[in-house]
């Protein structure tokens, strides 16, 4: 078994798997990865089961060191500083901590989570079959400190992974929405609004959803309407007019209109964005959310299955390499 001592964690670094299901009909939020496609990388990295538990880091970062056993990790997400003792880089990447070991992930030129993955099992407490931490109200696995151990079942060092990883392809510009589905509350400027302003991402912004800075979104009718069951991605506005993006931790149910729904491929790039970065919103039809999801979805699970393959070993990569391009015999 190794551990993990952690020396330093700031706020809303927690444990999260692929978040627990089921349980919206309880008040009970999926929580789960902001960006699920980092995390999945990370796990694929390193050979490990789909949807295993990893550490989130926010941009407050996260300081820790190895304890009794080497254990290898891979690193994803957004582009944090990684400081393995003493030696930074940025990029995604596995890695192999020995004991005594120490591994620092700070805010670096972009993105606002990461992630850590071990070779091996992080032991967290499940609630409803998930040890996905939901920020909140505190159920799911153990919160994340200064003093806290983590403690890895079966650690591996894996040396045929060690190594920078590929980025995955994703798409950039305008975040594609479908309107809706209470759209008509609005007044009749707003949706043009909503589509042809630039916004500002928030200060206030966690793990329950992004608070957007622009134009109010004016309503022509009742502020609320009759709670109804809220998904990851919902753009709800309040009677101030300002929208939020709801996230991971997001509520069960609402009474906020909502003018429109992020496409689910495009909410992990949206989590990333800091505060004061700049977006704009695109809509696109629900047939088209639905194509451009399925593309997306295969695109991702290849990705996935590239990582998943071992490198091999330091011999094995050197021999496929082409090290000798000629040579010149002297006369």
């Amino acid at each position: 078994m190794s551990q993990l001592h952690i020396t330093f964690a700031g706020p809303l670094v927690s444990l999260q798997d692929a978040g627990r299901t089921g349980g919206l009909r309880y008040g009970i939020s999926p929580s789960g990865p902001m960006d699920r496609l980092a995390s999945a990388a990370a796990h694929a990295a390193l050979g490990n089961p789909p949807g295993s538990t990893a550490i989130e880091v926010s941009l407050a970062g996260i300081a820790l060191t190895c304890a009794q056993q080497p254990v290898t990790l891979a690193i994803t997400g957004g582009s944090f500083t990684v400081d393995h003792n003493g030696t930074k880089s940025t990029g995604w990447q596995v890695l192999t901590l020995q004991p005594n070991d120490r591994l620092t992930l700070r805010a670096g030129p972009s993105g606002s989570w990461a992630y850590i993955a071990v070779a091996g099992t992080l032991d967290a407490q499940p609630f409803m079959g998930s040890t996905a931490r939901h920020s909140k109200t505190h159920l799911g696995a153990q919160a994340l400190a200064a003093g806290t151990t983590l403690h890895i079942t079966d650690a591996q060092v894996r040396d045929s992974r060690i190594g920078t990883l590929p980025l995955p392809s994703e798409p950039d510009g305008p975040v594609r929405v479908v309107l809706g589905p209470q759209d008509h509350h609005f007044a009749d400027h707003a949706v043009t609004t909503f589509l042809a302003s630039p916004y500002t991402v928030d200060p206030a912004y966690d793990r329950m959803g992004m608070r957007l800075d622009g134009p109010p979104l004016d309503l022509s009718g009742a502020l609320s309407i009759p709670s109804e069951p809220v998904l990851r991605g919902a753009v709800q506005v309040a009677g101030d007019g300002v929208p939020t993006v709801l996230l991971a931790d997001h509520q069960s149910t609402g009474g906020y209109p909502k003018i429109a729904t992020v496409v689910s491929c495009d909410t992990d790039r949206l989590a990333q964005f800091r505060a004061g970065d700049r977006l704009r919103f695109t809509t696109v039809t629900p047939t088209d959310a639905i194509a451009i999801s399925r593309e997306l979805a295969e695109s991702r699970a290849q990705y996935l299955a590239t990582l998943n393959v071992p490198r091999g070993t330091l011999e094995q990569r050197l021999m496929r390499e082409n090290l000798i391009h000629g040579l010149i015999l002297d006369e």
